[in-house]
């Protein structure tokens, strides 16, 4: 069954034209209500007008507002099945309620994002990391940790890449890529200053780019090549990226393992030697 209209929804409030606000809102507090409810109804219900309505579901990415109707209904069925909702976190939360809800978001994050993969877009990424010369890994923050981890597991295939922390080498290292190299720029919100500016120089070198943000418009989505998008289960009360960068890291971990897939024989051949030499030097410690 088609799913996810309440997840987009939700990731989208923040960047929706006020003129759809209320529809958006009015939605997500009557989801039951709205899937038996024509255009026109809804327009009345929440006072927006019809065109703001059709407006909103093009934005978040809908074929309109039939195609949204079906997919809400969808999320409502999965929460009645699988009890598959976001799970808030509140001030003096006891632990055993911190441990279900943050084990349900990251889950509730990748399986969402799993629903909405553009298997077209995840093939190409594929294909261009599995052909290129040289990688480079942008992010800052809890994003740059997902660099990290995705430059230690491609490293291992014998992929030169590179995901340094300082911004500046990540700028100088941009600078010096050629139209047979690719730049990965990870950041959830979009709009990481520092590294959209690497994705700029990057695609001035003629490297082919990729973003991986959250579903919707945002900057860097706009600038590179391809933009895979994700859905995240998050509330204001975070001290960091907690299901974002799950789902950041899961993504990492299909390209690489598909990479791997396809080049098998060798992808073994260098973790085996990876493995081994690690191993030397625990042994020797």
């Amino acid at each position: 069954m088609l799913n996810g209209g309440l997840s987009r929804l939700k990731q989208a409030l923040g960047r929706i034209n006020p003129a759809e606000l209320n529809a958006a809102n009015y939605i997500l507090n009557h989801s039951e209500k709205v899937i038996r409810m024509t255009v026109n109804e809804l327009s009345e219900a929440s006072h927006s007008s019809p065109s703001a309505i059709i407006r909103l579901c093009k934005s978040v990415g809908f074929t309109g507002f039939q195609d949204l109707k079906i997919r809400i209904a969808g999320d409502l069925q999965a929460q009645k099945i699988n009890g598959e909702e976001y799970k808030e976190i509140h001030p003096n939360s006891d632990l055993a309620t911190i441990i279900s809800s943050v084990s349900n978001n990251s889950a509730l994050s990748i399986n969402e994002t799993s629903k909405i993969l553009d298997e077209s877009k995840m093939e190409m990424v594929i294909q261009w990391l599995d052909q290129a010369n040289r990688i480079d890994f942008y992010g800052t923050g809890a994003s740059q940790l997902v660099a990290q981890d995705a430059q230690h597991k491609f490293m291992r295939i014998n992929k030169v890449c590179t995901a340094y922390s300082d911004t500046h080498l990540q700028l100088t290292s941009a600078v010096t890529l050629t139209n047979k190299d690719v730049a990965v720029a990870f950041s959830y919100s979009g709009e990481t200053v520092q590294t959209i500016d690497c994705i700029k120089k990057a695609k001035e070198q003629g490297a082919k780019t990729v973003g991986i943000t959250h579903i919707g418009n945002n900057t860097l989505g706009k600038y590179v090549d391809i933009n895979i998008e994700l859905l995240s289960a998050e509330g204001d009360i975070r001290s960091a990226a907690t299901s974002s960068r799950i789902v950041q890291l899961n993504i990492i971990d299909i390209i690489y393992i598909a990479i791997a897939s396809r080049n098998y024989k060798k992808s073994l051949q260098y973790l085996n030697k990876s493995g081994h030499a690690i191993n030397e030097k625990l042994r020797f410690k």
